[in-house]
């Protein structure tokens, strides 16, 4: 994906006041040389930021009529309202060893024994996944294969296959799960007991003579 972006002259508090009051976002480009300070474009860049390879691919951005390869690293919003206060990229050339989080895709869900069979429901245990790899191999996403999965069985990182070059990035857990086919919950009905027949009312006895 390419976008454009602006050389920044004016920095501080105040200055980065004024440029969101012009619809502008400032930002800052780091790594492999002097850091940039650049804005860009709010709407655009807001629409971008709904993109899921924005987040996770190498992005090509033009400044200054120059066009650099950059990763999306950090973007700040405002508490509640849709507006981005800040972005931060850093330059990549294919050689860099980057550690990136990007998106699983689940795939044949509806096809596996669990659900088709079994009528088990496939829980996403994670949504994303930290790898490490060199720039030119980071992926926009993870496929997750889940046709074969059955009832009752996990599919943990160990099972997925990664693309060449990438690493999962795990923090000490072994062999995190990924996606586990839960099996339906089975309704039972109680019928509550019958209330007991009422005794029939018993007439008032005669008074003896």
């Amino acid at each position: 994906m390419k976008f454009v972006a602006f050389e920044r002259q004016l920095q501080g508090t105040g200055a980065s006041r004024r440029l969101r009051r012009a619809d502008k976002v400032p930002g800052i480009v780091y790594g492999a040389g002097t850091p940039a300070m650049i804005e860009l474009d709010h709407n655009a860049l807001f629409h971008a930021l709904k993109k899921e390879a924005f987040h996770s691919s190498i992005l090509e951005m033009e400044l200054a009529g120059k066009v650099e390869k950059v990763l999306l690293r950090d973007v700040q919003m405002h508490a509640f309202r849709p507006i981005v206060l800040h972005v931060d990229f850093q330059r990549v050339d294919p050689k860099t060893k980057i550690v990136k989080k990007v998106p699983l895709h689940f795939i044949n869900e509806e096809n596996s024994p669990a659900v088709k069979t079994d009528k088990c429901t496939i829980s996403h245990i994670a949504t994303d996944l930290e790898i490490q790899c060199l720039a030119q191999a980071l992926p926009e996403f993870i496929e997750v294969d889940l046709g074969e999965v059955v009832k009752g069985q996990s599919l943990h990182v160990n099972d997925l296959k990664l693309p060449k070059g990438v690493k999962v990035v795990t923090h000490g857990k072994p062999n995190p799960v990924i996606a586990t086919a839960v099996a339906p919950v089975e309704e039972v009905i109680v019928e509550a007991p019958a209330a007991p027949a009422a005794e029939p009312a018993k007439g008032k006895g005669k008074g003896k003579k």
